[in-house]
């Protein structure tokens, strides 16, 4: 009984009307009355709320803010982030590649370094980080620090039974764009590269299928040892032919843009086993 006189109460006050009034002062003549209640303000409060929600709604799904929203962007402005984030990188590789320049004409000039000794500028250029610049005590320690944590990382990677005794190689550098998804029959692991950067293959073996595609473009396949397949498609050019016997690391492409299926200079690259397409991530540090 306590319980429903308190439940009676409480509804009571909700619906409960108030009635606002006002008045004209110089004849007290009464100008407007409203009668409100509790349950009203909130009901007009719960109407305003759900329209601006609807109102943002529209606005965020029917303009381009929807694009900075996560899984919304589409694959144009993906392809226009990933070619973005290329030009920076070889943006940047110019401007060291420049600054390494200015030092050493600096350096000709103050007499450090001997112009006879330098077959030309190119050549000191790309040694010089190596034999011109000392390395500090920090930037040694932390090499051997990195050292030590990469060989224990690729021995954890080896030390897989179908995998004994084999060592992975990376098939390009670059930034992966998409990784592997068998549930949307994404076999592979997409790599985005510089045009005409060297494709490798990732173990030795036998190319069997050097050809080109309308929708993969040029497409090379080789075998390996332990049942292992890799496939490299979107190439630019193929360096080797079907027959030919490759090394691991070797050159056997070039990163390209070709085929119907792509969005810009990348490498398809897939990984299969047994006949069973496997996740390249589980057997090569990118």
């Amino acid at each position: 009984m306590v319980k429903k006189k308190r439940h009676k109460a409480f509804w009571s006050n909700i619906k409960f009307k108030y009635k606002l009034t006002i008045i004209n002062e110089n004849t007290l003549e009464e100008v407007v009355g409203l009668r409100v209640s509790k349950l009203n303000g909130i009901s007009v409060l719960l109407s305003v709320l759900t329209v601006l929600f609807l109102v943002a709604s529209v606005i965020i799904a029917f303009t381009p803010l929807r694009n900075y929203l996560p899984g919304y962007m589409n694959s144009e402005i993906r392809a226009q982030v990933v070619e973005n984030a290329l030009r920076v990188d070889s943006l940047q590789q110019l401007v060291d590649r420049q600054n390494l320049y200015i030092m050493n004409i600096q350096d000709i000039f103050s007499g450090t370094i001997r112009v006879d000794t330098v077959h030309n500028m190119d050549s000191l250029t790309t040694v010089r980080e190596d034999s011109l610049m000392e390395r500090t005590q920090r930037e040694a320690e932390f090499r051997k620090q990195y050292e030590e944590t990469e060989k224990y990382n690729l021995t954890s990677i080896t030390a897989r039974p179908d995998i004994e005794g084999l060592i992975f190689y990376r098939p390009t550098r670059g930034m992966i764009t998409d990784k592997f998804d068998a549930d949307r029959k994404h076999y592979g692991t997409d790599i985005a590269a510089n045009p005409g950067e060297s494709v490798l293959a990732t173990l030795d073996g036998t190319v069997i299928l050097s050809t080109y595609t309308a929708e993969t473009g040029y497409v090379i396949e080789v075998q390996h040892n332990q049942d292992f397949i890799s496939v490299y498609k979107h190439c630019s050019s193929l360096l080797k032919r079907e027959g030919d016997t490759v090394q691991a690391g070797e050159a056997i492409a070039l990163v390209g843009n070709s085929g119907q299926l792509t969005t810009g200079p990348h490498l398809h690259f897939e990984l299969w086993h047994k006949g069973r397409a496997v996740n390249p991530e589980q057997y090569i540090v990118f």
